[in-house]
């Protein structure tokens, strides 16, 4: 059996790949255009596609694509064949430096939000460079941008990649002023975790939900469940270690360092962490892990389900967006350090993130909005919907001492001092992990624990590097004024104390699930959007506008069309939810429960003529609680479908009128229809139970 080491990054061409199969005049000119953003001239474009595909057909590859992640949610890709035919009427292998540069989509059938019509279907896809090419199946893929005809972005990495461009900007100008004249460039990092379920694939097939919705949208909960936490970090099962081993060795191949794996709390959940990366890298990768979990999960006969509310009374699942900003040397700016120096730059970049995240919490309450998401936030598993920074006691403690201009003492040892007061040490793990947190310091990173399991984590890390960049902007033009010679520490203290000053109110080291908290939230000023029909309006708020196209993040126009496909999507998924209701329910339930019912009556009536016939027995108090059950899933699903026919157009009008109207009809059905299901015999119910699909492994 071969050793990880030789595997590891084998399917992708990455910088070993590169020095391998290039020359050193094409690797440094590649090497220059990925780390300066130079221009590739068409020499050197063609020197890296030839060798890029005479190392991917090395691999057992014939076909290359332009991989991208379009407004859908997942990734897209068109394959075209390497073979082109030669003078001898056989095949040759070619790729040139053309299609390695630029490729057409039909972007009709994307989601554009209104950025182009139907009729107007050219789009293209350009080469991301500072994203590796790899290989999956018999594939080259190549990681791009993708854009309209008219050059508006139709993607989620284009103003990825334009928001980290941002806050390194900023951050490099914050760097300067504090003397540091050696950094290149300051990347934002991140980590992610994926949650997600596993189950029989057989009992999948079996629920309509599952398979139209991608989660349940009717079941009772089963005996047990998740309360005696005994799933939790527990002893991993054959099938499901198999198809971690597998989905592993896969991942590896990939370059993607798939480091921790786990029970989660929920039966069936599990999680899948990743050691950090820059957050390009760590996008692309964190979809091609949805989509491995998926594709090795069917090798295995499971079914992986990455919605974030598979399942009603037990634990969603999310992804944990662990961010931090470093530079190209190697330092994280997120970490503490062992000068008065170092700890006044870490104190200023957390003060920025602080600010960032208090004026733009609706922001990125926005970049984790969705149909499903919705079920899950603030329901005592995740964070509340409501924003907040948790630091921790002591970093809390050490900020109000500036604050107060007073020295911050622990344990009869004065921690810090900056300019009268300085930090000389904090501890690398100075906070406990507040898992009820939104927006978590835990040491040397932000832990954002709100986004969706289904999600690009594209969105939330646009949105953090964006209000951060404008942040540091406001502290370059503050420093650049007033931070002259001897003044610049007096300057860095007085940021760090007015940002502190003006913007505690976002943290918030309590429990998050807490009733009271959102009495005290709203007391505070706190945003508290629950729906994604609540929030995604606010994007197009003036304050939001004018900082995403201050920073070229977005346009105007790519800002109006992403509210329209987030809403448009909101209102799609809930569409599909609601038909898939009715139809469950007028033909599986609804039969169902009469035919128990007729039993029920044929029992009673023998019953009735034996000799010495007893009244009200067990079958007729179960025949009235039943029928009264049948009665509500008639009424109500009637109830859903005139509801689902005055649907309208307009998707802003469209989702209030779900939220406010539809979505509770649908839990007046659910709560019938699951009703029903305890009432009649296990044998008619006729689709698969909680109990059999949570612990069906």
């Amino acid at each position: 059996m071969s050793s990880v080491s030789d595997y590891y990054k084998s399917y992708v061409f990455d910088d070993r790949a590169m020095r391998k199969n290039l020359t050193s005049e094409v690797y440094n000119s590649l090497k220059n255009t990925i780390n300066e953003g130079q221009q590739l001239n068409s020499d050197i474009a063609e020197a890296v596609a030839k060798a890029m595909k005479d190392w991917a057909v090395g691999l057992g590859a014939t076909h290359f694509t332009h991989w991208f992640q379009p407004l859908t949610g997942v990734t897209a890709e068109k394959h075209d064949s390497f073979i082109e035919s030669s003078p001898d009427g056989g095949v040759i292998m070619n790729f040139s430096g053309k299609e390695l540069i630029k490729g057409e989509s039909d972007a009709s059938s994307f989601p554009s939000g209104g950025l182009r019509a139907t009729f107007e279907a050219r789009g293209y896809t350009a080469w991301d460079p500072t994203s590796y090419a790899f290989v999956k199946g018999k594939t080259l893929c190549i990681p791009t941008a993708f854009c309209s005809y008219s050059g508006e972005a139709l993607d989620k990495k284009t103003p990825l990649l334009r928001s980290m461009d941002a806050l390194n900007r900023q951050a490099l100008r914050v760097l300067r002023i504090l003397g540091n004249d050696t950094v290149k460039h300051v990347s934002a990092m991140v980590g992610a975790e994926q949650e997600y379920f596993l189950i029989p694939e057989e009992l999948f097939k079996k629920r309509d939900d599952l398979r139209f919705a991608g989660r349940t949208l009717f079941g009772a909960l089963p005996p047990k469940g998740q309360e005696l936490d005994d799933h939790y970090f527990g002893v991993i099962k054959p099938e499901v270690s198999a198809f971690m081993e597998e989905l592993d060795e896969e991942l590896w191949k990939l370059g993607i360092l798939a480091k921790t794996e786990h029970n989660e709390v929920a039966p069936s959940q599990h999680e899948l962490a990743c050691i950090y990366t820059t957050v390009n890298l760590a996008t692309d990768q964190n979809q091609l892990i949805m989509e491995m979990t998926k594709k090795i999960a069917h090798k295995h006969h499971l079914t992986c389900l990455l919605a974030e509310k598979p399942f009603a009374g037990v634990n969603g699942s999310g992804k944990h967006n662990n961010w931090s900003i470093a530079t190209d040397d190697g330092v994280n700016l997120l970490a503490s350090g062992e000068t008065p120096h170092d700890n006044a730059q870490f104190l200023l970049f957390l003060c920025a993130v602080i600010k960032a995240v208090d004026e733009y919490q609706d922001l990125l309450r926005i970049s984790v909005a969705s149909a499903g998401n919705d079920h899950r936030l603030g329901a005592n598993e995740a964070p509340p919907a409501i924003i907040s920074v948790f630091l921790g006691d002591e970093l809390t403690a050490i900020l109000e001492s500036i604050e107060k201009d007073l020295p911050y003492e622990k344990a009869k040892q004065i921690l810090m001092e900056f300019g009268s007061v300085v930090l000389p040490g904090i501890k690398k793990d100075n906070t406990d992990r507040n898992r009820t947190s939104p927006f978590a310091f835990t040491g040397n990173k932000f832990e954002f624990r709100m986004p969706g399991s289904s999600d690009s984590i594209a969105c939330a890390n646009i949105m953090i590097n964006s209000a951060a960049a404008e942040s540091l902007s406001g502290y370059a033009d503050y420093l650049e004024k007033n931070a002259a010679g001897e003044d610049l520490e007096k300057a860095v203290y007085h940021l760090v104390k007015e940002t502190f000053a003006k913007h505690k109110r976002i943290i918030f080291n309590g429990n998050g699930y807490d009733g009271s908290w959102i009495e005290e939230a709203e007391k505070r000023g706190l945003s508290n959007y629950r729906t994604t029909a609540d929030c995604m309006p606010h994007l197009l708020d003036e304050k939001n506008v004018e900082m995403l196209t201050k920073h070229k993040v977005f346009t105007k126009e790519e800002l109006k069309s992403r509210c329209e496909i987030v809403l448009e999507n909101y209102c799609k998924e809930i569409m599909i939810e609601a038909n898939t209701m009715v139809s469950m329910a007028d033909s599986l339930f609804l039969p169902t429960g009469l035919k128990y019912e007729k039993q029920l009556c044929d029992i009673i009536a023998v019953k009735a003529a034996l000799p010495q016939a007893m009244t009200g027995g067990c079958e007729e108090a179960i025949l009235a609680e039943l029928t009264a059950k049948t009665e509500d899933i008639y009424r109500h699903s009637a109830e859903l479908k005139k509801a689902i026919s005055n649907s309208v157009s307009d998707y802003r009008r469209q989702s209030v009128y779900i939220k406010d109207e539809m979505l509770p009809i649908m839990g007046k059905l659910r709560k019938a229809c699951d009703a029903a299901e305890l009432l009649t015999a296990k044998e008619l119910w006729p689709v698969p139970t909680y109990g059999d699909i949570l612990f069906g492994l």
